[in-house]
């Protein structure tokens, strides 16, 4: 078990989502950084879609009512105290145990998103083949919310694991957001389209697991057409443009189906970027074509197999094994040597 002690900012569970339920309007959910989230279970020990906390901007602290292990996968300025009120600071992108009564501190994020995994996972109800929390329908998790202190969920499983590390983290990818022109492309004329691609726009306040609000140029519609379309399905990484002009992207808890023309889609290898991008921050957009996108995706997934595989045990260093270890087998001077 492990129990809340404090969660100033919500914080969710969060899985592999939902697949298979929007022809009956349930969203994904799930991760917003899916390859995050992988690699702190990694970390951990668990399978990849094992359901994790997902956290922005400040962590909860909790305390340890049993020996665990847990990881980080993120920046966080996290720090363990122990029963005798002495704290330590804990590394990112590692595994860290935790004994009896012990607590962590999950500290802020530097980064604009963050996954605490338990090893063996939380022990929460499945609710339409996911843990994922979807706070506006009050499904998975804890009752559908965020965390909150006096929380208390079963946590961990089995033997503890060998403390683990990542040796390089991995970067958040910079540059413009590859897209695809989206399925209502003629509702927007050339001179929005234009604007789309050439333009900087940012993240507005109105910024959550649903979607971004975009403030920058307005996109104008085709007056022929309108702003309007007959409702049809969506996803994540859709872009979608109301009468304002004002792009939203739509991210995991996006609806199923929108009553508004996409302008463009952006592609799967570039979603988990989406999960970083905070108020303030600037996006930028470039288009592909599907084989492109196709290829990034595979590329994507390379790449991520390749950055669980480098993870290593964290053992301590071992200085009495190094000094006993004969490292001179001998010594030559090199300006008498014949």
């Amino acid at each position: 078990m492990i129990e809340i002690l404090d969660a100033a900012l919500p914080v969710s569970f969060q899985d592999g989502g939902r697949p298979g339920y929007r022809h009956l309007g349930v969203p994904l959910s799930g991760a917003l950084d899916a390859e995050w989230l992988a690699i702190a279970n990694a970390l951990a020990g668990n399978p990849a879609a094992t359901v994790a906390l997902e956290i922005r901007l400040r962590g909860p602290r909790l305390r340890a009512l049993r020996p665990l292990t847990l990881a980080l996968a993120g920046e966080f300025s996290a720090r363990i105290e122990d029963a005798a009120g002495q704290s330590r600071p804990a590394a990112n992108w590692r595994s860290h145990a935790l004994t009896e009564n012990e607590v962590f501190d999950c500290g802020f994020l530097r980064s604009g998103i963050g996954y605490l995994a338990v090893h063996g996972g939380f022990d929460l109800p499945t609710v339409l083949g996911s843990r994922s929390t979807y706070a506006r329908a009050g499904i998975g998790g804890i009752d559908g919310r965020a965390l909150r202190a006096g929380d208390r969920i079963g946590a961990g499983a089995g033997e503890p694991p060998t403390p683990m590390r990542l040796p390089q983290p991995p970067q958040i990818g910079d540059g413009p957001l590859r897209v695809i022109a989206g399925p209502q492309r003629e509702y927007f004329t050339d001179a929005a389209w234009a604007k789309f691609i050439d333009a900087e726009f940012t993240v507005s306040r109105e910024a959550d697991r649903m979607g971004l609000r975009l403030d920058g140029p307005q996109l104008e519609h085709d007056p022929t057409l309108g702003a309007d379309i007959v409702s049809d399905g969506v996803a994540p990484g859709a872009i979608q443009v109301p009468g304002d002009g004002r792009p939203i992207v739509l991210l995991a808890d996006c609806q199923t189906v929108g009553g508004y023309p996409k302008i463009a889609t952006v592609i799967a290898a570039d979603l988990p970027r989406l999960a970083h991008a905070l108020p303030g921050h600037s996006l930028r957009f470039v288009e592909v074509d599907l084989e492109q996108a196709l290829a990034a995706r595979r590329r994507a997934a390379t790449e991520l197999t390749a950055c669980i595989a480098s993870i290593l045990a964290d053992r301590p260093f071992d200085l009495d094994a190094l000094y006993a270890a004969n490292l001179i087998d001998g010594v030559i001077d090199a300006q008498h040597a014949t």
